[in-house]
């Protein structure tokens, strides 16, 4: 089954917990803490697999978390990080951000990689508290939270050749004709529902070069009508486009057709517009084919469009048709399959920017490095929450929440956890 895209939810490891411990050893009395960091979490890795075609195996698995990290021990033992979390997609595979459709990468080479996900760093062990104030810390940070988010991955065919064109032209059994690709064919549109690739051997040669058969478009595909999204995304890759008309004009004028699908191009991209074409001219083993052959060619000759003449019924034409294709290639070099415009993908983070925003009687604080804080800091440990609050005033949290009107007792919310607001003395 052929599946071009998918939604996942993917995890980064969590931290692990640094570790509260104290030296206890003969003959020394009076030990200092010993507790280790906890390891880092694993990252959620996506890696191009060129054995892949499809994005089927995600039908089946949803969920992608990666290993979280060992926590610290005793004697200043660092807890083991997690293992990274490979996930194997196929080449041509873009990765949006769901939540804003921002396109993260375009994964388009045999093992290239990206981090989807990070792991969360290790918590500090005690020992890293000590100081000449605090000279036996009884508590440590918990783990960072991995990184998580839900991603869709968009899979856009890599081929030298896209086949377009109405539907029940005659593009499946050109594909079939030229190639050992086996694609299902009958006389009824819409036949072919997904993208059929094969690749074209021209033997002695030792030239080849991957053809694409994207399912028939109609009008108003790039507003969606009839899959036209799905479709249409599939071309965007290609380098040159075969457009396959009936010649014969059984269900409509190829001329008028073939305007009528580069419309379609053009309002979905102009730039599949401006790639170039060669028109097919199917359906030659009929006489009505034969006698709109010269108008066809009188019309779109002139214009810059090359008319090769074939029958995928009868086979006639098409050793010519991979010949004019070869030479195109040819003179087009070998530029790689062309990619998604990507920016480069960061975290929206600062780290010193802090939000209150206010609902009824309870505060919300909003911004990265503070609620990594509270999720790292041990609740239910006095002296981390002590720690906590002077960290607090020192980021000039509380003179925010008082701009904002707190008062004693007032809610305080940040990330998962809730605090009640009191002024330290």
């Amino acid at each position: 089954m052929f599946v071009d895209k998918a939604k996942i939810y993917v995890k980064g490891g969590d931290g692990g917990n640094g570790a509260v411990a104290f030296r206890r050893e003969k003959y020394v009395p009076r030990g200092g803490p010993s507790g280790g960091d906890g390891g880092k979490g694993g990252d959620v890795v996506l890696v191009v697999d060129g054995n892949l075609s499809t994005l089927q195996d995600f039908k089946y698995k949803v969920h992608y978390k990666a290993e979280k990290g060992q926590h610290g021990q005793g004697s200043n033992k660092a807890g083991r990080s997690g293992e990274d979390l490979i996930i194997r997609v196929p080449p041509g595979t873009v990765v949006k951000d769901a939540e804003t459709g921002e396109v993260m990468a375009d994964l388009v080479e045999p093992g290239q990689s990206f981090v989807v996900a990070r792991g969360g760093r290790g918590g500090r062990g005690n020992a890293r508290f000590a100081s000449s104030v605090n000279q036996a810390p009884d508590f440590a940070e918990k783990g960072e939270p991995g990184e998580e988010r839900w991603i869709i991955l968009e899979l856009k065919l890599l081929a030298d050749v896209g086949l377009v064109g109405f539907p029940n032209v005659g593009k499946s059994t050109l594909l079939s004709r030229m190639t050992a690709a086996r694609p299902k064919i009958a006389d009824y549109p819409f036949t072919t529902l997904t993208p059929n690739l094969g690749v074209v051997d021209t033997g002695p040669t030792g030239r080849s070069f991957v053809i694409a058969d994207i399912p028939g478009l109609i009008e108003g595909a790039h507003q969606g009508l009839g899959l036209g999204h799905e479709f249409l995304k599939h071309v965007e890759r290609t380098r040159l486009l075969v457009h396959v008309i009936d010649a014969a004009g059984l269900e409509n004028d190829p001329i008028e057709g073939f305007y009528a699908i580069n419309r379609e191009l053009k309002n979905f991209d102009e730039k599949l517009a401006r790639k170039p074409q060669i028109v097919a001219a199917n359906k030659m083993d009929l006489p009505q084919a034969r006698e709109n052959l010269e108008k066809i060619k009188s019309h779109l000759e002139p214009k810059g469009y090359e008319v090769v003449p074939v029958s995928g019924a009868t086979g006639e034409g098409l050793r010519e048709l991979i010949y004019r294709i070869i030479q195109h290639l040819d003179r087009m070099g070998d530029e790689g399959p062309e990619t998604v415009e990507v920016k480069k993908y960061t975290v929206k983070e600062k780290d010193d920017e802090i939000k209150v925003v206010r609902d009824g009687q309870v505060f919300i604080v909003k911004g990265k490095a503070v609620e990594r804080l509270v999720a790292m800091t041990d609740l239910d440990n006095e002296s981390a929450v002590k720690r906590l609050q002077r960290v607090f005033k020192n980021m000039g949290l509380d003179e925010l929440l008082k701009k904002e009107g707190i008062k004693e007792g007032d809610t305080v919310r940040i990330g998962n956890a809730e605090f009640y607001y009191t002024e330290l003395q």
